[in-house]
């Protein structure tokens, strides 16, 4: 990985929306929070999840979401949307690419193969994925499609699942998505969301990255190391 100037603080959450739990969930009935995250690089905005879309019924049936716009969470922190040059999706779930379309014309960097798992129906919510100037790169494996920021194969939660890790001056920054659901699975305080071997492989694998600090899809606290 090519080490950037980028410090800690530059790797930012973006608290994207909150929502409920249905009955189908283990959580049912508990409300639940979607970060994504931006990356302020040399070469321009690194977002890495989108969150949640607006306008679809059944989910705003069964999950009751408080969405943010993107650009609202951006120019919450001092960044702005026009300014992102490309975008990564941890998977392509409804809660983590629903706001892809805002960056029409600008690469999204997914794994191949989740890619291709979107297409099926009930996958996601398809209009929120293939829009007019959907760019999207796909990747098979690891890859660094920007200096100092890799995108990590992390099968488990779905099979093209992705992670990020962030090169900083303060050592590395993981953006686990769902690899890891929570600080105190990340802790061991917690057991795993997932329970498949796949993705035992793969959270263990990001524990083994030396990381300074860990952030999470659907938790808003972090994880700080020594």
């Amino acid at each position: 990985m090519v080490v950037s100037p980028i410090g800690i603080e530059d790797v930012i959450p973006l608290h994207l929306a909150d929502c409920t739990f249905p009955a189908s969930h283990p959580l049912v009935g508990q409300r639940g929070t979607v970060h994504g995250f931006a990356v302020r690089h040399p070469a321009g905005v690194f977002v890495f999840d989108t969150g949640i879309g607006t306008g679809n019924a059944w989910v705003d049936a069964n999950f009751r979401p408080k969405v943010r716009a993107i650009d609202d969470a951006l120019r919450e922190v001092g960044l702005r949307a026009d300014d992102v040059t490309a975008v990564a999706n941890s998977h392509l779930h409804f809660d983590h690419a629903g706001q892809n379309a805002r960056f029409g014309n600008v690469p999204i960097y997914v794994q191949r193969i989740e890619r291709a798992a979107a297409r099926a129906d009930g996958y996601t919510i398809s209009e929120w994925i293939e829009f007019a100037g959907a760019r999207y790169e796909p990747i098979d494996g690891d890859a660094e499609p920007v200096a100092g920021i890799q995108l990590l194969a992390t099968p488990g939660h779905t099979r093209g699942h992705q992670s990020a890790v962030i090169a900083t001056t303060d050592g590395p920054v993981v953006l686990a998505g769902q690899a890891v659901y929570s600080v105190a699975e990340w802790r061991g305080e917690a057991d795993p969301a997932d329970q498949s071997p796949k993705s035992a492989a793969s959270a263990k694998r990001l524990r083994g990255l030396g990381a300074r600090r860990v952030f999470f899809g659907h938790d808003a606290s972090r994880w700080d190391g020594a």
